[in-house]
Parts: C-alpha cells; structure tokens; sequence
C-alpha cells in the first residue's frame, strides 16, 4: 500500500517519518499525476490558504475530489482539517467540502498559544495526545460524522466514510494510533475496491463469454 502526501509546504516529512515508523511506504505528491499512483492521501498541516491554492493552480482540488468519490481515505490533520471541511469561518474561505464540518480557523488560538494537551477518545482507553499548533476548532459536525476524539468537549477528531479529520497534530507525538486508525481504514478501503473491480471483471468476462456462446449457436 502506497501512501501520499501533500508536499507543498509544512510538516509532511512528520507523516512520511511516522508512516515509516509503521512500516508503511509514503510518496511526496504535488500533481495529480503522483496522486494517481497513491491508495490513500495525507493533508498535512501547514497554512490552509497556501495549500488551497496550490491545489487550484495544479488540478489536484479536481484530483482530490474525484479520489475521494472512488472511496480512497484521505486524512486531513489542522490545515488538512481546514481544507477538507465543508465550511470554513474565521475568516470564512473556500475549501474542497468533502467532509460536513464547520471549523474555524486558528481556533484555539495563535502560535503563542499552541500546547500539547490529551483528551478522551474512542480509539484505545487511555487519553489521547494532542500537539496543537493554531488550531481550528471544529465548530459542527453534520450528519453521519463520527466523532473520534475531544477537546474540551469540542469534536478533535472525526470521521465519515473514507475520510479522517484532526483539528490537532497526531505526527508530532509518539503516539501511533491515529496514523494506524487512518492505515486500517485504509487497507479496507483498498481491498474493497479490489474485490469490487474483480467481480465487474468477472461479470463482464461472464456476459462477454455467453454473447459469444449466443453468437455461436446461431450460427
């Protein structure tokens, strides 16, 4: 399984390390041609409008989104959160709306207030770490999105479907289990859309054989 990762500017070399850290292949993406080769996707943090733009500039706003339609997981974390939302506020801009939240932008505060924090999740019993750096806060979550992890009894981590969202930064702590949360879900993914293509072959391989087989009889 190959890995992506947005490598525009800020902390995609944390991902890559903490990837490597598991075991797991990562490639640096800045087109959608590198974005094409990937099974899954990382939005790393860094300054959401920075990234947004770049993504604009080189298609990979489109790429991203059609990734996402063909149910490849994508995880987001702080900036990453900011652009998968689907609104943003604080000062509002746009973003690739592919997750229902409203986050607000440097929530929690400007550089001189980010810390290192732990709040309850459902992942594992014991409280999660949390490294925030001019965090948004996750104002609202929408319909089917599961919350994950909190923060002063505010949504830190959440999900729907095939995509992850961390308003915090789970590569610069020592703790694995966000990246192997994101990881699980997507090897599913990849092996359901595997089993999926295998029985559209096979369908089409059947259909193709019984026209021939019809072909054949009438003559």
């Amino acid at each position: 399984m190959k890995i992506g990762i947005l490598a525009v500017q800020g902390d995609f070399a944390a991902h890559a390390a903490m990837l490597k850290n598991l075991g797991v292949d990562s490639v640096e993406v800045r087109t959608p041609e590198a974005l094409d080769s990937c099974d899954a996707l990382i939005l790393p943090g860094g300054e959401s409008t920075t990234q947004l733009q770049f993504l604009q500039e080189e298609g990979l706003d489109k790429a991203i989104r059609k990734f996402v339609a063909s149910d490849k997981a994508v995880f987001g974390t702080c900036a990453g959160a900011i652009l998968l939302a689907k609104e943003v506020k604080n000062p509002k801009q746009e973003s690739l709306g592919l997750l229902d939240i409203t986050v607000l932008r440097n929530g929690y505060g400007r550089q001189v207030h980010s810390d290192v924090v732990s709040g309850p999740t459902t992942l594992k019993d014991e409280p999660l770490e949390m490294v925030f750096i001019r965090a948004p806060i996750i104002e609202r979550t929408g319909q089917g999105v599961e919350v994950l992890a909190q923060y002063e009894g505010k949504p830190a981590l959440v999900q729907r479907k095939n995509v992850i969202a961390a308003a915090f930064h789970p590569e610069l702590t020592g703790d694995t289990t966000v990246h192997e949360r994101f990881l699980k879900m997507a090897r599913e993914r990849l092996r359901s859309n595997r089993e999926v293509k295998s029985t559209e072959t096979s369908a089409s391989g059947v259909k193709s054989n019984g026209a021939k087989a019809k072909r054949a009889s009438k003559r």
